[in-house]
């Protein structure tokens, strides 16, 4: 007799609806913003804000253009029946016309503006304590890996959550394909860097380029994820193409977009929201409903596209696959900022 064992997350695949199930939704909670250096700021650069009404952004396009992409042929790929959710995929239309995305403005209606990034050429530079620094043409890359799709739930430091089918391949074998030195403890990655492109990035305020950083360990981590393509397609310009990062047991501010930069170092990096509000932003970034950001709960999250409003979970529901790389750190507040 066969018994398949199934993930902690796991449930029967008829439980995960079909997104077209929430075309119509249209209420969602507001999402916060701070000030700094004068300029408000959504906080923490997820991918999706939470909009109060979407009756207007329904009637943006969801598309990035006429462009085709030249690895359109990979999708969709097969799904990873691993990575299955309780919740709803959260429709493509509300997930893609309301964004953060720095580069292109600090407010959230950013997905027309994003269609300037210029996609290709791409390349995808891998340096510091490697055995060999290389940089390697994005299309030759994605197909040199083996493309899945995942369920992944994202859960906002603004306590707004979502589940997106991303599909990718897993950060681990990138890390092998980078053969890193012994000595390389953590990896630093960075977006592309282009005003002319980018208007955002001519406000000087901000530390660009945008930087994120994990620890070998959590890279090597099954749950870590980079990302190619989304809702079954190549991702869309305003998600982070053409290679985006999501970490789904972290708020959504760690998984940086429009990757061009992995450097391999002994040095914990300092990233682009800790520059700006250490207290807030820390590191780590674990999703903790114990606790609380320094201006809100993070007890409770609301679900984009639904009226609903859930318990957090520690790790976002994945403590079982993550917990065992924070044992050392201790149980603190600024392990989970």
């Amino acid at each position: 007799m066969l018994i398949k064992a199934f993930r902690p997350w796991s449930v029967k695949e008829s439980l995960a609806t079909d997104e077209q199930i929430y075309m119509n939704r249209r209420k969602f909670m507001r999402g916060s913003s701070l000030l700094i250096g004068g300029a408000t700021l959504s906080l923490a650069g997820c991918n999706s804000e939470v909009a109060h009404d979407v009756a207007d952004d329904m009637t943006q396009s969801t598309s990035t253009s006429d462009y085709k992409d030249p690895t359109m042929d990979l999708y969709p790929a097969k799904r990873n029946e691993a990575y299955k959710l309780e919740r709803a995929v959260t429709d493509e239309t509300v997930n893609a016309t309301y964004n953060n995305f720095y580069e292109f403005g600090s407010h959230k209606h950013i997905s027309k503006a994003a269609q300037a990034l210029q996609t290709r050429p791409w390349t995808v530079k891998i340096d510091g304590l490697v055995e060999e620094e290389m940089e390697l043409d994005i299309d030759s890359l994605i197909r040199a890996m083996s493309l899945e799709e995942r369920l992944y739930r994202h859960r906002c430091v603004e306590a707004w959550s979502m589940t997106i089918p991303w599909t990718g391949f897993a950060f681990a074998d990138l890390v092998k394909k980078a053969k890193p030195l012994s000595g390389a403890k953590y990896i630093q990655m960075e977006t592309f860097q282009d005003s002319q492109v980018a208007s955002g990035q001519k406000q000087s305020w901000y530390p660009w380029p945008y930087t994120e950083g994990v620890s070998i360990e959590e890279a090597m981590n099954e749950l870590a994820f980079l990302v190619t393509g989304a809702y079954g397609k190549p991702m869309a310009k305003q998600f982070g193409a053409p290679l985006r990062l999501a970490l789904p047991w972290k708020y959504g501010f760690k998984s940086i977009k429009s990757i061009v930069r992995f450097t391999f170092t002994d040095q914990r990096p300092v990233s682009f929201w800790e520059q700006l509000a250490p207290k807030e932003y820390g590191f780590w970034a674990n999703v903790n409903p114990e606790v609380r950001h320094p201006r809100w709960s993070q007890a409770n999250e609301t679900v984009l596209g639904t009226d609903d409003t859930i318990p957090t979970q520690m790790y976002n529901g994945y403590a079982d696959q993550v917990a065992h790389l924070y044992k050392e750190l201790g149980k603190t507040e600024i392990l989970f900022r």
